[in-house]
């Protein structure tokens, strides 16, 4: 799959430095890719570090930082280039990338900050073997209280730690009461908000259970989560971090050679919360669908 990515990126790259510039049409960039527009999003956040649209925009600003510097366009024939509709628009994304201002840029000669261009390749760091299986499931709920709180890639998730201590005794009792689905027992759910996996993006994360789609709980949160294929990953090891290494593996090592992309859902984790740094097993679900042609890199 990795081969399909770099072909994607290289298509972008067409797009932002041909002498008419085209609008990067990201659907384009899925399709050749192999996969859907909602999974190359997740990826690339994943494997980038950063969103795709943040990366583009970066590109672009690279791109049109030397133009501006080389002085040979008017700034507006050179906002015009790079798809702007007025000058205006194209200083606001100009600043926001460099620092600075295009035509305060082009009169001092400033210093700009480049982005360099990315491709994506296989390192090996290790021999760890994931541990996975692949589940299908009916529609079912995840009943239980949900916060708006911003991802934490390192450590303790303040945010989610605060949610976890104000659940009161008769709503954790209520929630196991209902707890009739796979993965048994009170979890955590996160529904992310925007394609972004980068520290602090925020994310709708629930502490519930998996029950019943028609099961009524008037003092709960209720997530409908439609049928379809998990990939589920058993893991043991030290709380927070190895769970933390296990959701950025899954994304940058266990899809690039797997036949399988993300779909819209939750993503679940059924753990028994411990001391800093005790070892304790855990559950990962993902929703995945299944994805033509080989895969393997």
């Amino acid at each position: 799959m990795l081969e399909e990515l770099n072909q994607a990126l290289d298509h972008i790259e067409l797009c932002l430095e041909a002498e008419a510039r085209c609008e990067v049409d990201i659907a384009e960039v899925a399709r050749i890719a192999m996969t859907s527009e909602y999974h190359f999003r997740r990826l690339f956040s994943a494997l980038a570090g950063m969103p795709l649209s943040v990366y583009v925009r970066r590109r672009r600003m690279t791109l049109a930082g030397a133009e501006v510097l080389g002085g040979e366009r008017t700034l507006l024939d050179v906002a015009v280039r790079y798809g702007y509709g007025s000058g205006e628009a194209f200083a606001r994304a100009f600043r926001s990338v460099h620092g600075i201002g295009p035509g305060e840029a082009r009169r001092t000669g400033a210093t700009l900050t480049a982005q360099p261009r990315m491709s994506f390749r296989v390192v090996v760091e290790g021999s760890t073997a994931m541990r996975y299986r692949i589940v299908e499931k009916e529609a079912f709920q995840v009943v239980g209280k949900k916060a708006r709180i911003p991802l934490v890639h390192e450590g303790v998730n303040a945010a989610a730690a605060a949610h976890v201590e104000s659940l009161d005794v008769q709503a954790i009792v209520r929630m196991k009461e209902l707890a009739d689905e796979e993965p048994k027992g009170v979890l955590s759910a996160v529904m992310h908000l925007t394609d972004s996996r980068e520290e602090g993006a925020e994310v709708d994360y629930w502490i519930g259970v998996a029950t019943g789609p028609e099961t009524a709980a008037e003092e709960l949160d209720a997530l409908d989560v439609a049928a379809g294929t998990w990939a589920v990953f058993d893991n043991h090891g030290p709380y927070p971090s190895a769970l933390q290494e296990l959701w950025r593996d899954v994304f940058t090592q266990w899809f690039p050679s797997n036949p399988y992309a993300s779909r819209p859902g939750p993503e679940l984790l059924l753990t028994q919360p411990v001391e800093i740094g005790t070892e304790t097993d855990s559950q990962l679900w993902i929703p995945v669908e299944r994805v033509g042609g080989s895969a393997g890199v």
